[in-house]
């Protein structure tokens, strides 16, 4: 079975939202859009090539109006009005954001080391605005279902028929159905839970793709992989004109309250909530909210 990158795409969509708008973001689901779902308006096409080991894929992204115009507003800060259409500001704002998005998923990939995809690099094409209308024409479109806050933002990605099974989670299309120009050759490794795990190094992966089941009585022989743990104090989006204007002694006001609980990070990816301490003078942390062992262990991609 091919390497499934479905969850790649998904937490680091929603990864990258988040750290870019400032906006607490998770992916809700996926789906197979209908090409009617967003007819009569507009979106902004952005094509990206990816290239992988042995193969070669361009994806579209297309952001309809009621994503894009709340992107440009989140990341101005939320200043001024929400447009209600798009412009060339609009188009500006989301190409860096699905840049930014790509870039992210690029890492992540690499970070799992699988056998048949490699390493993998990607080429932003540009955007444009675009009718919704012709998404009538266009196979293989996927609609992402992002919620923001209490928003809900879907995001559409066009795939070309070669990545398909790379996508099985989102496209639901198995190697056996794909179609003949998208079977690439060389190495097949099974399948692996995709999550981003961008420490994790190319014998930890290859041994992943060994295992029989996901339990954690198997991954006990992966619990003496070092993993960077952080944690987040809190996050704010700046207009590049102040951040030019700071200097010495410069307060920094960001929007995570004192009272509320810090975010624990390992490898960039959020497993619990816990408060500051002191410990022999060195700051440390107290674990206020954590999942379960298995929950761990699935976020961080070593689980089912």
């Amino acid at each position: 079975m091919p390497s499934d990158i479905s969850n790649i795409i998904k937490e680091e969509l929603s990864n990258t939202l988040e750290q870019l708008l400032s906006k607490k973001t998770s992916v809700s689901g996926t789906s197979k859009l209908e090409s009617n779902e967003f007819e009569g308006s507009q979106a902004i096409e952005a094509n990206v090539k990816f290239e992988f080991k042995n193969l070669t894929t361009n994806w579209i992204f297309y952001i309809p109006t009621i994503t894009a115009t709340k992107f440009e507003y989140f990341m101005l800060g939320g200043m001024g009005e929400l447009k209600e259409h798009i412009d060339d500001e609009v188009a500006d704002a989301v190409n860096e954001i699905v840049s930014n998005i790509c870039g992210s998923i690029s890492t992540s990939v690499n970070a799992q080391g699988y056998e048949d995809l490699g390493s993998v690099k990607f080429e932003s094409g540009g955007s444009e605005i675009v009718n919704t209308d012709k998404f009538a024409q266009i196979k293989n479109l996927y609609k992402i279902s992002v919620t923001m806050d209490e928003d809900d933002i879907p995001v559409v990605i066009a795939f070309d028929d070669i990545i398909l099974p790379y996508v099985y989670e989102i496209s639901g299309v198995a190697p056996s159905q794909a179609s003949p120009q998208a079977t690439v050759s060389g190495t097949v490794a099974p399948a692996m839970s995709s999550s981003s795990n961008p420490s994790m190094n190319d014998d930890a992966a290859g041994l992943l793709s060994l295992l029989g089941e996901d339990s954690i009585t198997n991954l006990k022989l992966l619990f003496d992989i070092k993993l960077k743990l952080s944690v987040r104090l809190g996050s704010k989006n700046f207009l590049l004109k102040d951040i030019l204007r700071w200097d010495i002694g410069e307060i920094i006001e960001l929007e995570q309250m004192v009272n509320e609980p810090l975010e624990i990070l390992v490898n960039g990816i959020k497993i619990g909530e816990g408060e500051a301490v002191i410990v022999e003078g060195k700051f440390g942390l107290k674990v206020k909210n954590i999942g379960s062992e298995q929950s761990r262990l699935t976020s961080m991609g070593l689980g089912s």
